[in-house]
């Protein structure tokens, strides 16, 4: 049996900030954008990586959902309580220069970790984590 990784999701307050952000700075293509009943999920991907997707969603992306649940939800979004995501890069410096250049906002200067890896975390413009490590050199 072989199973591979699809597609994760990540909460997004305002598509159009986190489409500037993923696709403009990070450098995902687009690959689906599509809304029903009041929500929008727009579907991002590396080039390089044509099976794996990251889908941009509302924090609670649920018609049915209360007020309250939907509150709470944008609570813990804005406080970066949701999700995290870890890109891989080949380069971890140029790659923290180029979105900090583009106004990331930095949690993490570029460090090499115990675990052996070189990496720096960025929020995206929804309160997110990302993190963006390359395995360390010898």
């Amino acid at each position: 049996m072989d199973i591979k990784l699809s597609q994760c999701f990540i909460a997004v307050d305002d598509h159009d900030r986190a489409l500037a952000f993923y696709r403009d700075v990070l450098g995902l293509e687009v690959r689906d954008d599509v809304s029903f009943e009041g929500m929008r999920w727009v579907t991002v991907g590396a080039p390089s990586q044509p099976g794996v997707s990251i889908v941009l969603e509302p924090p609670l992306a649920h018609p049915n959902a209360s007020p309250a649940d939907k509150e709470t939800m944008a609570e813990l979004l804005a406080k970066g309580l949701l999700r995290a995501v870890i890109f891989s890069t080949d380069d971890c410096d140029a790659t923290f220069e180029r979105i900090r250049a583009a106004g990331g906002e930095v949690l993490q200067e570029p460090i090499d970790q115990p675990y052996g890896v070189r990496d720096c975390a960025f929020r995206d413009p929804a309160g997110n984590m990302l993190r963006f490590n390359q395995p360390r050199r010898p």
